[in-house]
């Protein structure tokens, strides 16, 4: 007979462990399945030289747990790869998770049961059973293998996200990297100080900032440990959900009300700061193209005062706005093309690209190399659960669900996939903030839904199709506000051939997060609970009111226990609700 669980998680990355972290204090019956072999999602992949994060390393980190925040101890400006991975060991130890994580483990299928008002989960031979399904498998955890015509290569080939445990030696080598994007970028750099030839195979220039990175001083760490409530706080009212550590006296000015020497001034100050930042040196830098046009003009201007060579800085100044691709985060990456054994090769003006036998042919040239790194990126958002099976109500499959593109509700959730929740989905701002702190809005939002569910007695939710469709209008709504919409990138999915041209993410947390709040409070308006037997559950009236989601709990557990009311009472009461053996 299958194991039954009241969730079950896909992913053991940030997502997968923080919502098996909360199931577990709700008393729910839950477990993770990890395709890998220890946690740390994509971080456990992505060991390529040069990984690291763009976010500032103390604020890409949980903040549910006060300790956690204040015994962890970064050691640099932006954390690399191994670093990071360390920190998911770490809360992975503290909290004793692994215990309940099945590695090693791919879910191959997920089929909706109507009888038993379940989902059914295949891994080869074994099946489970469960109630809510929750899909943390990452926004940039399926791989992107471009196609190429030609031949096969004979040489080595990797890709940086699914990086050789033991590295690679490329001392001696001749090295292509196809890619320019952040992990090629990255990379570069390190590829070019062991390869005896580096061939960069650039189709479209990209922006990158300077990282400036460094090592933290301890008393610069312990000034941000005393503020991490402030720096948090703030950090939910800013549009990407980041930034509080270095947010700018100008960020409210907008770009076209500064006096040309002042906004070279603040320009150059943001720039020598390093990271994403530069980003917020105004107030409209995303919104307005003229005056992002003014940030492209300096970055433009920082490019050719760094490659010496007039033609290849003219290959590496990107021809978009500002933003429109996420903009790369790097360390001496410009530099690196003064280098003698580094060549740029021009894909897009150099003709067709082909792959041959020992390497590759552009146009007429011929590019012989040893071995190829494949910096192509992933199929983002929607690549991880393609790959799974997943079959709603009626045998629908997601793939048929979205196959003009995604259609959610808050990016949590779809019609005809009951009790099917996806972390940081398509329709949510997920990529367009720190993801941390996004993961934990979303796992919260779930385990405050469930314990939602508990309380009316409801056993099975799914949105309605009004409420995903208008939804879908509304992220669109957001793009076109913006430059994100003015070029074609992975955020659009035009890195995959044939995937749906549409916008994935949203944009702007905080109005986001107010959105799922008065969803929330209204009563989870947009959505349909019904008891297991088909008939629909409804919120009390009074709960809808006054956000009372507890009420029925309480008169099971008890009035203490009901007094969590919608942050009415703060951390006065225990955030999580014990579930009583009558919905078991």
């Amino acid at each position: 007979m299958a194991d039954t669980f009241d969730v079950v998680a896909v992913g053991a990355g940030f997502a997968g462990m923080f919502a098996l972290h909360r199931a577990r204090a709700r008393g729910l019956r839950v477990t993770v399945l990890e395709a890998g072999g220890d946690v740390g999602g994509t971080w456990y992949h992505n060991k390529y030289p040069g990984a690291r994060c763009d976010i500032e390393s103390l604020e890409y980190s949980f903040q549910f747990d006060k300790a956690l925040q204040q015994e962890w101890n970064w050691t640099e400006k932006y954390a690399t790869q191994p670093e990071i991975l360390k920190y998911a060991s770490h809360v992975a130890d503290r909290f004793d998770l692994r215990k309940d994580i099945r590695f090693n483990t791919r879910l191959d299928s997920a089929t909706w049961k109507e009888d038993l008002q379940k989902w059914e989960l295949k891994m080869g031979d074994t099946v489970l059973l469960t109630q809510f399904l929750v899909m943390a498998t990452g926004c940039l955890s399926a791989p992107n293998f471009p196609k190429f015509e030609g031949e096969k290569f004979q040489g080595d080939t990797y890709h940086t996200g699914q990086w050789p445990e033991a590295g690679v030696d490329f001392t001696g080598k001749r090295v292509a990297v196809v890619g320019t994007g952040s992990s090629g970028i990255q990379s570069i750099p390190h590829l070019a100080k062991q390869a005896k030839k580096l061939f960069v195979m650039q189709r479209t220039a990209n922006y990158s900032l300077p990282a400036r990175n460094e090592e933290y001083e301890p008393a610069y760490v312990d000034q941000w440990k005393a503020r991490y409530d402030d720096v948090r706080a703030l950090n939910k009212l800013l549009p990407f959900g980041l930034g509080a550590l270095k947010v700018p006296p100008t960020a409210n000015i907008s770009c076209l009300d500064a006096d040309p020497e002042f906004r070279e001034k603040v320009f150059e100050e943001r720039w020598q700061q390093g990271g994403l930042p530069f980003l917020f040196a105004f107030s409209d830098l995303y919104q307005n193209e003229k005056s992002n046009q003014f940030a492209q003009d300096f970055i433009h201007r920082k490019i050719k005062a760094t490659v010496n060579d007039p033609v290849v800085a003219a290959l590496l100044t990107p021809k978009t706005n500002l933003g429109c691709k996420r903009p790369c985060v790097d360390t001496d990456y410009y530099q690196t093309f003064n280098r003698d054994n580094v060549q740029l090769v021009d894909v897009a003006g150099g003709g067709p690209m082909k792959m041959s036998s020992s390497g590759f042919v552009v146009g007429n040239t011929a590019y012989d190399v040893d071995c190829v790194v494949f910096a192509t990126g992933y199929d983002a958002m929607t690549g991880a659960l393609f790959r799974i099976d997943i079959k709603g109500r009626n045998g629908l499959t997601l793939k048929e669900k979205w196959a003009d593109g995604p259609v959610t509700y808050l990016g949590l959730q779809t019609s005809s996939f009951p009790n099917l929740f996806t972390v940081t989905g398509p329709g949510s701002p997920s990529v367009l903030t720190n993801m941390i702190p996004s993961i934990e809005q979303h796992v919260n939002w779930i385990d405050n839904c469930i314990g939602h569910m508990v309380a009316i007695g409801a056993k099975v939710i799914e949105p309605t199709v009004d409420a995903e469709t208008d939804w879908v209008g509304q992220v669109a709504a957001t793009i076109e506000k913006t430059v994100l919409s003015t070029c074609d990138s992975w955020y659009s999915g035009a890195n995959i051939p044939g995937k749906p041209r549409v916008f994935y993410p949203y944009s702007g947390f905080p109005e986001y997060v107010k959105k799922c709040e008065e969803i929330t409070s209204e009563g989870y308006v947009g959505f349909n609970f019904t008891n297991g037997e088909g008939q629909e559950v409804e919120t009390p009236a009074f709960t809808r009111k006054y956000g009372l989601f507890k009420l029925k709990a309480g008169r099971v557990l008890g009035i203490p226990k009901l007094l969590r009311l919608s942050g009415l009472l703060g951390d006065l009461v225990p955030d999580a609700l014990p579930v009583p053996k009558w919905w078991k």
